[in-house]
């Protein structure tokens, strides 16, 4: 059985998701309201099959199935709700694809170099991208924010932070933009978009190989030099897992910040009370702006568990094999747990959203980078072009098949006062 919303679409139907933000989760509000798990069927227009999944749209139960990786694995297809072979799915999503314990093992050497400290090492780096993105865009009056800085700020710092060159980043960034792009056609072009996408994965994949053989010759103090050296317990990253950490680094490392920016500009536009409270005191607004922009716009739409065993959830029964795809957003506008949930307030605390993903093995190691990043970025943007905002609505992806694993935003128009570059002051 497919429950359908108020709008008369499925959550499943690819079409749900190319509408604005606040008429989804207004579906998601009634349907919540229905039960914490809704029955769900995604067709696969390649081989004709049905794939039955569950719905998971309240705070309390994504979190407790986050909670229970041995019970809710992620290694048949977290990032997708069909099944796939172990070796596509771990192809594009690495180690967030994996169960313990070689989850453990990837997260423990991977983390080992992705430190707090190194990040903190960073924050320079960070914002001469941010000042000299914004100087390359200051003195126009107007642009499509996404391409001016939503999509480039945070891919050239993970291109910085893995030494790739710049010369290589518009590669990185046509590549990314494939995988992001939940089947696009403007990303996709004509070709198939099947092999499509296996190209731009083999070209990150390719980049990162010849990256990482080089840093084993001559290591540097860049992030791709710490993953082919660290070793933990004796055990280092092989060569092979590599090639989709990196994919994994520059679609899901970016997309947050990248989406978040975006939508954040977009909602502030539409919330002028909230945005003055955050412009006038950035200093104190600025870490809990930052995660409610996440938790209201919830840039990653889901993660799928698959049950390894039966047993039985929120009084509901569920049989091995079952599919569970978390909704975040759903979790995260849930007025069990968030008071006024519809309403976007820049000084909401507490905040426990699930925006980087539920507790457990699995909660977003890049969490700590992007509120950096996006902390910085609107910063800059409210000190620099004060009067910035948005003069058209956010134009969402046009995913061609079912939920998208990232509600990307591909264009953003916006217009300020032009000013003149720094780097000429």
């Amino acid at each position: 059985m497919t429950f359908t919303t108020p709008s008369g679409l499925a959550i499943s139907d690819a079409t749900f998701w190319r509408r604005p933000l606040n008429q989804r989760m207004a579906d998601f509000a009634a349907l919540r309201e229905q039960g914490a798990f809704i029955p769900q069927e995604l067709g696969d227009p390649a081989f004709g099959e049905r794939s039955p999944f569950y719905a998971v749209i309240r705070h309390a139960e994504v979190t407790e199935i986050s909670r229970k990786p041995q019970i809710f694995c992620s290694g048949q297809g977290s990032t997708t709700i069909q099944d796939m072979p172990m070796e596509a799915a771990e192809y594009f999503g690495s180690f967030i694809t994996m169960d313990d314990p070689r989850h453990a093992r990837h997260r423990l050497v991977v983390g080992s170099a992705f430190t707090p400290r190194r990040l903190n090492a960073l924050v320079d780096s960070v914002e001469q991208i941010c000042a000299e993105l914004i100087d390359d865009m200051c003195e126009k009056g107007e642009v499509d924010l996404v391409e001016a800085l939503s999509a480039p700020f945070p891919l050239l710092v993970i291109c910085d932070m893995m030494g790739i060159p710049r010369s290589e980043f518009r590669t990185v960034l046509n590549a990314s933009n494939v995988i992001l792009g939940a089947g696009d056609p403007e990303f996709l072009g004509e070709g198939d978009p099947l092999q499509t996408l296996l190209n731009a994965a083999n070209t990150l994949i390719g980049l990162m190989n010849e990256l990482a053989e080089a840093r084993r010759k001559s290591p540097t103090d860049d992030l791709t030099s710490a993953l082919v050296h660290t070793e933990i317990d004796g055990q280092r990253l092989a060569p092979e897992e590599l090639g989709p950490f990196f994919i994994l680094l520059a679609v899901a490392g970016n997309d947050t910040t990248r989406t978040a920016t975006s939508m954040g500009m977009s909602i502030l536009g539409d919330n002028p009370d909230q945005r003055r409270i955050w412009q006038e005191d950035p200093e104190k607004v600025t870490p809990t702006a930052v995660d409610e922009i996440v938790r209201y716009a919830s840039p990653v739409v889901y993660m799928r568990r698959t049950a390894t065993q039966s047993g039985v959830i929120s009084g509901m029964p569920f049989e091995e094999g079952d599919r569970f795809i978390l909704f975040y957003g759903a979790a995260n506008r849930d007025p069990r747990v968030f008071e006024d949930p519809e309403r976007f307030d820049v000084r909401r605390t507490p905040n426990p959203h699930v925006g980087f993903g539920g507790p457990g093995p699995h909660f977003c190691l890049g969490a700590h980078l992007a509120r950096r990043e996006l902390g910085i970025v609107f910063r800059q943007l409210f000190e620099r072009l004060p009067d910035i905002h948005p003069i058209s609505e956010p134009e969402y992806l046009e995913n061609s098949f079912g939920p998208p694993l990232v509600s990307g935003v591909k264009h953003l128009r916006v217009a300020f006062t032009p000013t003149k570059p720094r780097r000429l002051d």
